[in-house]
């Protein structure tokens, strides 16, 4: 049978069964649960049991740290096709090219992905604990293969000041990505569970679907296993042209355990495994139709795999052990076709010897202990850290291994008045191992650099009676230098071929929270931070001395006991790059202006109703040559429906219908090299056991 009728019998298929489900929709309302429940008590008085309104997304308003935590409901109404989708949302974060895992990236404060490579090495991924991406792949970008069914929560860190316990150079921010649990589906009893699921989309014909499998044979073991697959033609943008390059096909699967010893040893791995094979396209994945580089062959591996040890001692304070060894690789093997114009002639450069690959394996042992002096309260986190990044030499990439060593402490102190302090330490050192040409020898010979620093920075806060919260931080970190900063050119000065690249951020905010707004079970949350960013002595952009970036981010959401609830979310940036001429103009990767939010209602726990309005205003960046690159203003909705029968034979089944670009906007987002989506309706059937 043909892939084109499995996707048209599937979409019938979920249809169908929506219909079905339909005619019981008032019986299951009326059975529905409440939404949520919480004993809350006021003056040391017990109030009893009250609905609380619940938004889609809980604002962080308890840290100082700019945080966003997105969790299982909310990744699975907005059925993203791919993990940038899932924290577009999140202010700040800007997607290249995000609706396709080939050349897409992640940006965030103006840091990360761009339009020419996948990362700058600001804005740290990690899966279950290991780093991901590559380094500065020209026009291929960080190929961010994986599937949003695997995971299960993604929390993002902005800017630089909770950052030092993943790395060192982390200006843009942090994505942590967590994958899911068999106690997730098993509610930690003895038994099975799992989960199938079905989807499909309109723009582009696409197809998805996900199986979970959840053992947990005794109270201190359990065991997972998850297999996804998508797959989708070329979409279309909104006025109904075709988005070249834009067809994939990802296959996934993770697997996941955990098992205690006893109430002091437990361990948990994971492992994760993308691939895709593209056949015929460009070899730059930015663009939407084949230019001067010519077309390859090309397969794509990315796997990730984490072995964590916990020591957990009971009544101990001073000792809480968590050990991991992980490791990520990606292998891009590409094999370039040769073809030629209408009069024989060959077109484009014939790219060779393009095979790329990316180990990562880190050693990681980190304790926290709970120190008590007086009625100060410390939650002290130390950290050793072993890193080896091996890269494949490549005709246009060098190859060589980065061996880091780094040590870590965050304090989080307790003042026990409403007042926190949190300092925080990093120290790590560098050996790159590489070859490079040097002029003495006149020849291409192997050698070893050493760098190391010494980063850290300080966040306060302060908890006012009236729910009011005041915080600001500082922070300071050091780009180390990448085998890509390796000279090509020959040079007799070792000691100043490589350069950090260092950054300082400035962050102050407020924050406020409260229950009981206009009824007694309403909820009312709000965070507002702003931001200062200065990074000197540039390598990832050449010609570049000096970029400095200020900007606003606003987090809100508001939700009454009756189910209604509405989230904001906001960013608002400016920023200046200066050469080293010592001109100044808009910085050329600056996070658009913008507003998103989400209106929606619930009906217990039967039905959810949501649309979702983003406004953004326009990018407008000139480049040095004089080239306007600019993103376009645009306004769009979306719209979300999901339904979860309470009782009767579909009870356990949930259906999730969604669409994107209702009003089928013409578009191109701020730092994208291609067009966006049209309208697209999406619809997810989901069956837990």
């Amino acid at each position: 049978m043909k892939l084109n009728e499995h996707k048209n019998r599937l979409l019938i298929a979920t249809a169908i069964g929506f219909a079905v489900m339909m005619p019981s929709m008032a019986t299951a309302q009326e059975e529905a649960e409440a939404a949520s429940e919480t004993e809350i008590s006021e003056d040391g008085e017990f109030l009893g049991e009250l609905t609380l309104g619940q938004s889609k997304r809980e604002v962080q308003t308890g840290t100082a740290t700019p945080l966003t935590t997105i969790k299982q409901e909310e990744i699975d109404d907005r059925q993203a096709s791919t993990i940038a989708e899932l924290i577009d949302s999140v202010p700040g974060v800007t997607l290249v090219n995000g609706q396709t895992p080939q050349g897409s990236g992640i940006n965030i404060r103006g840091f990360g992905a761009n339009s020419i490579y996948g990362t700058d090495q600001k804005v740290a991924v990690l899966v279950d604990g290991a780093t991901t991406g590559a380094e500065e792949i020209y026009r291929v970008s960080n190929q961010l293969f994986t599937d949003p069914f695997l995971y299960k929560s993604v929390d993002v860190i902005r800017g630089t000041v909770g950052s030092f316990e993943y790395g060192s150079g982390i200006v843009g921010g942090v994505v942590l990505l967590e994958t899911k649990d068999a106690s997730d589906f098993t509610g930690g009893e003895v038994g099975f569970g799992g989960a199938l699921t079905l989807g499909g989309q309109t723009n582009g014909d696409g197809i998805n679907g996900s199986g979970t499998l959840a053992w947990q044979p005794a109270e201190n073991a359990e065991f997972l296993f998850n297999y996804s697959y998508r797959d989708q033609d070329n979409q279309d943008d909104g006025a109904g042209n075709e988005i070249g390059n834009s067809a994939f096909e990802l296959p996934s699967f993770l697997v996941k355990g955990r098992y205690a010893f006893d109430d002091t040893h437990s361990i948990m791995a994971s492992y994760t495994q993308s691939e895709t094979a593209d056949r015929d396209v460009p070899y730059d994945t930015f663009v939407t139709g084949t230019d001067f580089f010519g077309n390859v062959d090309r397969d794509v591996t990315t796997q990730t795999a984490s072995l964590f040890y916990y020591f957990q001692p009971a009544g101990n304070d001073l000792i809480d052990v968590e050990a991991a060894l992980t490791y990520s690789n990606q292998e891009i093997d590409q094999t370039y076709i040769p073809f030629t114009n209408g009069f024989g002639s060959p077109v484009g450069f014939g790219v060779t010897n393009a095979d790329l690959q990316y180990e990562r394996t880190k050693l990681t042992v980190k304790n926290t202990s709970f120190v008590q002096t007086g009625s100060v309260e410390h939650e002290i986190r130390t950290g050793v850290e072993f890193i080896e990044n091996d890269r494949l030499e490549a005709s246009a990439a060098p190859g060589g291994k980065d061996n880091r060593q780094a040590v870590f402490i965050i304090d989080n102190i307790d003042f026990g008045n409403g007042l926190t302090f949190t300092p925080a330490l990093r120290y790590e050192n560098q050996t790159l191992e590489t070859d490079f040409f040097d002029l003495d020898a006149g020849a291409r010979v192997e050698g070893e650099f050493d760098d190391s620093a010494l980063m850290g920075g300080a966040s306060l806060r302060y908890q006012l009676e009236n729910g009011f919260a005041l915080f600001g931080s500082y922070a300071y970190t050091e780009s180390l230098p990448i085998l890509d900063d390796t000279p090509t050119t020959a040079t007799s000065n070792r000691s100043n071929i490589f350069t950090a690249e260092e950054a300082e951020t400035y962050e102050a905010g407020v924050s406020y929270d409260t229950v009981g707004v206009f009824n007694q079970g309403d909820t009312l949350a709000l965070k507002l931070n702003y931001y200062d960013t200065t990074l000197e002595d540039i390598t990832f952009i050449g010609g570049l001395d000096e970029i400095s970036l200020q900007g606003i981010e606003i987090e809100g959401s508001f939700a009454t006991e009756g189910g209604f609830y509405i989230d904001l979310n906001g960013n608002f940036s400016d920023g200046d790059e200066t050469d080293t001429a010592g001109v100044s103009v808009t910085y050329r990767s600056l996070t658009a202006d913008s507003v998103r939010v989400t209106a929606g209602k619930r009906f217990g726990r039967f039905l959810d109703l949501s649309l979702e309005a983003l406004s953004v205003a326009d990018a407008d960046v000139s480049f040095r040559s004089g080239n306007p690159e600019q993103g376009d203003s645009y306004n769009i909705f979306n719209a979300r429906a999901t339904v979860s029968p309470q009782s009767g034979i579909l009870k356990g089944t949930s259906f999730r219908l969604g669409v994107e670009n209702l009003s089928d906007e013409d578009y191109t987002p701020n730092l994208s090299t291609r067009k966006a989506t049209g309208q697209n309706f999406k619809l997810t059937v989901t069956r837990q056991f």
